[in-house]
C-alpha cells in the first residue's frame, strides 16, 4: 500500500516534485508513508525528551522498510497551567489535538501513524484522531517520571507534583517553612516523563496499552530508561506490520476494548479524567460508553492498586511489578477482560499477557485482596447531579466515604482558594464550586489547588469538595466533580445555597442535596447563569459546541 499522493503516473509529478523539494528521493517515496506525529515542546517537562523517541521511532520505520515523516502536535502541561487563566485552554486543546492530527494525516494521505504523546490531553487526542480517520496507528508515549525523593535512611520520603501542591497548603497553614517549601519545589519532579503518580497522563498511557493501541510497557517504563528508548524502536517497527495487516484503530477500538479499559481503570484506581477521555475515544471509534456502564463495570472490578496520590506507589515501582499486564493478568482471573480482543501487536489481549505475572502483592495486590471488593473511581448520581459525577473512591479517606455538611458555595476556583487559604473553611463544610464545568469555564478547568490547598492543611479528612469543574488525577481527598448538568447549562448543582446540607454516601453512589422537590422548583424559575467568563477567541465557540461531562465533554453540531 503506497499513498495516493505520490503514486507513480503524471497526475502525480507535481506531488512528488514537493517532495523532491525536501529531499526525499525515489526510494523513499516507493515505501509507505507514516507519519509521526510528534508532540515534542521544551514546555512541557513530560514532552521535553521527545526528539529522542521520535528519533527511535523513525529509526524503526527506516529499519522495517517505511519512510518516516515527522510532523508536529501542541500540547499544554496542565501543572504549569493550573491556577490561572491557562486552566481554561487545557481540556480544549485535546479538540484542537484531534483536529490538527486528523489535518495532518489526511491532508498529505499518510499510509500510517505512530502517535508520541505523553502527557494529559495529547493522549487522548491523538487516540480520538487515530479512531477518527482510522488509517492504521500505533501509540509510543515519553513515558513516566521518575519520583522524587527528600531526605534519607528512615526519614526518606517519595516525592511527586502533588506533594508540591500540598506543600504550599502546608506552608499557608504555618505547618513548613521557607526552606521546607524550596526543598519540595527543588526535589519533588527529578526527571524528564510525565508526572510520577497514577496521574492523568499516566492513566491515560497505561489505558491506552489496555485498549490495546499502544505496546505491552508503554504505561509504565520510565521516560529515562533505556527500555523506553528501544519500546520506541519497537513501536517504529510494528506500525509496518499493521500497515501491512491494513489493521486500522477501529479494528482495536471496538466495545470490547472500551469496556476493558474501564476494568483496568477501576482496578488501577486511575484519574477521574479517564471519565472525561473514554467517552471521547469511543464516540470518535463509534463506541458508546457512559458513566452508567462505568458504574455497572466499577460494581463488581476490585481496586488493586494504591499509586500516589491514593498511596505511597509510583509508576516506576509497578513497572517493576510487571507493569499493566500484570494487572491485567489478576484481573483476568476473575473473568472481567475480553481475552480474545486484537491489540495492535497483532495478538490478543489474552496472549499478551500469558506470560505476565505479579512480582510484588503489596504493590498490585492479589483479587483474592483487594483494597476495595470495587473500582477506584466511583459515580454517584441524586438531586444535584441527576446525570452523574465522579470520584477517585481510592483516593478518599475512610471517613470521609460518607459525609454530610454545609454547603459553602463559590462561583469560582478563585473565590473557593481565598476562602481556604483565609481559614474561612472548617471541619465538616462541603465546598461547592460553580460554573467551571465545560461551557461555565469555559474548558472545565482542573483544581489541583483548592483539594491540595485542604491536604496541605490536613482538612482532605473532614472537608469535601464538590464541582461541575474536574479534578487533577493529582488530587486526593473527598473531591466530586464532573456534576453533570453543569450549572452554566441550568443544571441543579447552581441551585445550592450557601448552608444547605449536602448528603454524600460514596459506597452507595448517592449525592443529594437535603432540599425539597418544591424547593428546588421554586429555586429553578429564580435561576439566571451568568454572563460568559470568555467571549471572544476559540474558547468562546468551543463554549457553545461542548457538550456535558457525562458525555465526555466532545464537541457536537445541533
Amino acid at each position: 500500500m503506497i499513498s495516493d499522493r505520490v503514486k507513480k503516473g503524471p497526475d502525480k509529478t507535481p506531488h512528488r516534485s514537493l517532495f523532491k523539494a525536501m529531499g526525499y528521493t525515489d526510494e523513499d517515496l516507493s515505501r509507505p508513508l507514516i507519519g509521526v506525529v510528534n508532540a515534542k515542546s521544551e514546555i512541557i517537562p513530560g514532552h521535553i525528551h521527545l526528539d529522542r523517541i521520535c528519533e527511535a521511532v523513525k529509526q524503526g520505520i527506516l529499519a522495517a522498510g517505511g519512510t518516516p515523516i515527522e510532523v508536529p502536535a501542541i500540547g499544554v502541561c496542565d501543572g504549569i497551567a493550573m491556577g490561572h487563566i491557562g486552566m481554561h485552554y487545557s481540556l480544549p486543546t485535546r479538540e484542537l489535538i484531534a483536529d490538527s492530527t486528523e489535518s495532518l494525516a489526511m491532508a498529505h494521505g499518510f499510509d500510517g501513524l505512530v502517535l508520541i504523546p505523553n502527557c494529559d490531553k495529547i493522549v487522548p487526542g491523538m487516540l480520538m484522531a487515530a479512531a477518527r480517520i482510522n488509517i492504521p496507528a500505533i501509540v509510543v508515549s515519553g513515558g513516566p517520571m521518575l519520583a522524587g525523593h527528600m531526605g534519607c535512611g528512615k526519614s526518606l520520603e517519595k516525592l511527586s507534583l502533588s506533594k508540591t501542591f500540598e506543600a504550599v497548603g502546608a506552608y499557608e497553614a504555618g505547618l513548613i517553612d521557607d526552606e521546607k517549601l524550596k526543598e519540595y519545589e527543588d526535589k519533588s519532579c527529578p526527571s524528564c516523563g510525565s508526572c510520577s503518580g497514577m496521574y492523568t497522563a499516566n492513566s491515560m498511557n497505561c489505558l491506552s496499552e489496555v485498549i490495546g493501541m499502544a505496546l505491552p510497557g508503554n504505561g509504565t517504563i520510565p521516560a529515562v530508561y533505556g527500555d523506553r528508548v528501544a519500546l520506541a524502536k519497537h513501536a517504529g517497527m510494528q506500525i509496518m506490520k499493521l500497515v501491512e495487516k491494513d489493521i486500522k484503530p477501529r479494528d482495536i477500538m471496538n466495545e470490547k476494548a472500551f469496556r476493558n479499559a474501564l476494568t483496568m481503570d477501576m482496578a488501577l484506581g486511575c484519574s477521574t479524567n479517564s471519565m472525561l477521555h473514554l467517552p471521547a475515544i469511543a464516540h470518535e471509534a463509534g463506541v458508546e460508553i457512559s458513566l452508567d456502564i462505568a458504574n455497572e463495570i466499577s460494581s463488581k472490578t476490585p481496586n488493586l492498586c494504591h499509586l500516589a496520590p491514593a498511596g505511597p506507589h509510583y509508576i516506576e515501582e509497578l513497572n517493576e511489578a510487571g507493569g499493566i499486564p500484570a494487572v491485567m493478568k489478576e484481573i483476568s482471573k476473575l473473568g472481567l477482560l475480553a481475552l480474545d480482543n486484537m491489540t495492535c501487536t497483532l495478538k490478543t489481549v489474552g496472549e499478551n499477557i500469558e506470560k505476565a505475572y505479579n512480582k510484588n502483592p503489596e504493590l498490585i495486590r492479589p483479587v483474592e485482596n483487594p483494597y476495595s471488593t470495587t473500582g477506584g473511581i466511583a459515580v454517584l448520581k441524586g438531586n444535584i447531579a441527576p446525570d452523574g459525577c465522579v470520584v477517585k473512591r481510592s483516593a478518599v479517606a475512610p471517613e470521609m466515604l460518607k459525609h454530610s455538611g454545609p454547603a459553602r458555595v463559590f462561583n469560582s476556583e478563585e473565590e473557593a482558594i481565598e476562602a481556604i487559604f483565609g481559614g474561612k473553611i472548617v471541619a465538616g463544610d462541603v465546598v461547592v464550586i460553580l460554573y467551571e464545568g465545560p461551557k461555565g469555564g469555559p474548558g472545565m478547568r482542573e483544581m489541583l489547588s483548592p483539594t491540595s490547598a485542604l491536604a496541605g492543611m490536613k482538612l482532605d479528612k473532614e472537608v469535601a469538595l464538590i464541582t461541575d469543574g474536574r479534578f487533577s488525577g493529582a488530587s486526593r481527598g473527598a473531591s466530586i466533580g464532573h456534576v453533570s448538568p453543569e450549572a452554566m447549562a441550568g443544571g441543579p448543582i447552581g441551585l445550592v445555597k450557601e448552608g444547605d446540607t449536602i448528603d454524600i454516601d460514596i459506597n452507595e453512589g448517592s449525592i443529594n442535596l437535603r432540599v425539597s422537590a418544591e424547593e428546588m422548583a421554586e429555586r429553578k424559575k429564580n435561576f439566571k447563569a451568568p454572563e460568559p467568563k470568555i467571549k471572544t477567541g476559540w474558547l468562546a465557540r468551543y463554549a457553545k459546541l461542548v457538550t456535558s461531562a457525562d458525555k465526555g465533554a466532545v464537541l457536537k453540531v445541533d
